[in-house]
C-alpha cells in the first residue's frame, strides 16, 4: 500500500507472527466486527470532503485518531495482544520518518524544463519518472518529479494529469527493482534474487506503461498549451542539486535492518528485533535537508509542510485500524479453505483488492506464504523461497509468485490510500491550487475506467488460465 522504500523489520513479524497465530491458535483471533473501523475510516476519507467537507476538514485528525486507539486499546486490554499495536507503531514510524526524509530532500530540489510543454514531453517526463521509481522508490520519485510536473504544466494542468502521475510514476513504475517498492523488497529479503523483478516484471510492467501512455496521450491531445514568455531552450535545470546527496543517503540507509545488519543495537520485543537507527538517521537527514536548503528553491517549489502534516495525521488512522483486516486475511490465507483457492488468477485479484485499501507489504507476504504452504514450503527457510521463484520444484510456482509481485504493485494506484505517495501527490497537487476528486471519484470516474481494464488485460495475458 505505502509504496515507499521498504518499512523492513516488523512488516516481515507482522506476517510471520500473523501466519503462525492463525495455525497454532496461541492468540485469540479478533473478531470481524473490529474491522469495522477500518471500513468507516475508508467510508469517511471517501464522502467526508464530499458530504461533509467542513466537518471532514476540521475534523478528520480527531476521527483518525480515536479509530485508531479504539482498535489498538481493545487489542491491548481485551484481546491481551500487546504484539500487535507494537507492531503497527513501529510500522507507522519506519513509514513517517521515510515519507518525511523524503519530502523534505526533495523540496529543496527545483527541475526546471524550459521548453514548451506538448503531450511528448509530459509522456516523456512520466516515463522518466517511472524509471525512476526503480532507483529511488516510488516515494521518492513522486515526490522528486511531481513539481517539474506542475511546473512544466502551468496554465494548463488538469485533474487528469495528477491522476496519470499517481498510476505511473506512483505505483506501477516501481515494478522493475526490489527498491521500487516495499513488497518487492521483502521478497528480496526472504530469498528471491534481485533480478527476479526485472526478468519477470518487464513485460508487464512494459505493456501496462505504453497503454496508460497511450491513453494519456488522448487527454492530452486536445490539451492547448498556454503562450509563456519563458524562454524555451529545451534545457532542463536543477536547483538545489546538493540535495541529491541527502536523498542518496536516505536511500541507503533504508537497508540499515536488524535483519540485515545483525550489528545494528536492537531491543528484542517477543523475538522480534526492533531498531530505530535507521529512523533517527532519516529524520536527522530530513532536518539537516530542511536547515540547509536554498531558501529560493523551497519558495519556488511552494514548498509546505500542510500536505506532510496531512498523510502524517490520515495514516495514523490507517495503520491503527488496520491492524485486524491485516490478521484475518493471514488466517484465512493460512487456512484449509484459503489454500484450496490458491491460483495464479486468485492470488493476483486477491493480492490486488487488498493491496488497494491496505499495506501492501503485508498482503503480499501474506499471499506468498499461503501459496508456499499449498505446495509444502516455507516463506522462513531461504531454500524455500529460492527454489519457489526458480519454479524448480513447486508446479506453477513462478507464475504465482508473478501473479502476487505484479498485482501488490499495480493495485496501489486504485485508491488514494492504496500506496503512501498517492495520498502525498494528492495533497501536493491540492496545495498548488487543484481541485482533486473525492476518494469515491477517484475511483469511479478514473481508476475504474481507466486502470482496470489495463490490470484486466496483464491478467489475460499473463495469469488466467
Amino acid at each position: 500500500m505505502f509504496a515507499t522504500l521498504p518499512l523492513l523489520s516488523l512488516k516481515t513479524a507482522t506476517l510471520s507472527s500473523g501466519i503462525q497465530y492463525g495455525m497454532n491458535g496461541s492468540l485469540t483471533a479478533p473478531p470481524f466486527w473490529l474491522a469495522i473501523p477500518f471500513i468507516l475510516l475508508l467510508l469517511m476519507i471517501a464522502t467526508g470532503p464530499l458530504f461533509f467537507p467542513n466537518f471532514w476538514h476540521k475534523h478528520y485528525p480527531k476521527v483518525a485518531i480515536l479509530l485508531a486507539t479504539f482498535v489498538m486499546v481493545y487489542y491491548y486490554t481485551v484481546l491481551e495482544n500487546k504484539l500487535k499495536p507494537v507492531e503497527a507503531a513501529t510500522e507507522y514510524i519506519q513509514f513517517m520518518a521515510l515519507i518525511t526524509a523524503l519530502y523534505m530532500a526533495t523540496g529543496g530540489i527545483a527541475i526546471k524544463v524550459h521548453r514548451r510543454v506538448t503531450p511528448f514531453v509530459n509522456i516523456i517526463l512520466l516515463f522518466t519518472g517511472a524509471l525512476f521509481a526503480n532507483l529511488i522508490g516510488t516515494t521518492g520519485a513522486s515526490m522528486l518529479f511531481i513539481r517539474p510536473y506542475l511546473g512544466l504544466n502551468k496554465g494548463r494542468i488538469k485533474v487528469y494529469h495528477i491522476v496519470f502521475f499517481i498510476f505511473i510514476v506512483s505505483n506501477i513504475g516501481g515494478a522493475l527493482t526490489p527498491i521500487g517498492d516495499p513488497p518487492l523488497f521483502l521478497g528480496f529479503l526472504k530469498g528471491v534474487p534481485f533480478a527476479w523483478t526485472l526478468i519477470h516484471n518487464s513485460l508487464p510492467w512494459l505493456i501496462a506503461l505504453v497503454l496508460l501512455l497511450s491513453i494519456f496521450y488522448f487527454f492530452e491531445r486536445s490539451n492547448k498549451a498556454v503562450p509563456t514568455d519563458a524562454p524555451c531552450t529545451g534545457i532542463i535545470s536543477i536547483a538545489g542539486s546538493k540535495n541529491f546527496i541527502w536523498l542518496v543517503l536516505i536511500i541507503g540507509a533504508v537497508f540499515l535492518d536488524p535483519t540485515i545488519c545483525t550489528w545494528l543495537p536492537t531491543i528484542d520485543y517477543h523475538g522480534h528485533p526492533i531498531s530505530f537507527v535507521r529512523e533517527l538517521i532519516m529524520l536527522t537527514i530530513a532536518t539537516l535537508a530542511f536547515y540547509t536548503a536554498n531558501k529560493k528553491v523551497l519558495l519556488s517549489n511552494g514548498f509546505s509542510l500542510a500536505p506532510l502534516n496531512e498523510v502524517c495525521l490520515i495514516f495514523i488512522g490507517i495503520f491503527g485500524t488496520m491492524i485486524p483486516a491485516l490478521e484475518l486475511i493471514g488466517r484465512f490465507a493460512a487456512s484449509e479453505m484459503g489454500k484450496q483457492l490458491i491460483t495464479p488468477t486468485t492470488l493476483y485479484w486477491g493480492t490486488g483488492f487488498f493491496s488497494s485499501v491496505l499495506d501492501n507489504a503485508p498482503t503480499y507476504l501474506n499471499f506468498v506464504a499461503a501459496s508456499m504452504a499449498a505446495q509444502g514450503g516455507n516463506i522462513e527457510q531461504l531454500a524455500d523461497v529460492q527454489a519457489y521463484a526458480a519454479g524448480s520444484i513447486y508446479p506453477d510456482s513462478v507464475i504465482r509468485l508473478n501473479a502476487i509481485a505484479l498485482a501488490s504493485v499495480f493495485f496501489g494506484a486504485m485508491t488514494y490510500i492504496g500506496n503512501g505517495p498517492n495520498f502525498m501527490v494528492k495533497a501536493i497537487a491540492e496545495e498548488a491550487g487543484i481541485t482533486m476528486p473525492p476518494f469515491g471519484r477517484y475511483i469511479f470516474r478514473f481508476s475504474m475506467p481507466i486502470l482496470l481494464p489495463i490490470l484486466f488485460i496483464i491478467w489475460v495475458f499473463f495469469f488466467a488460465s
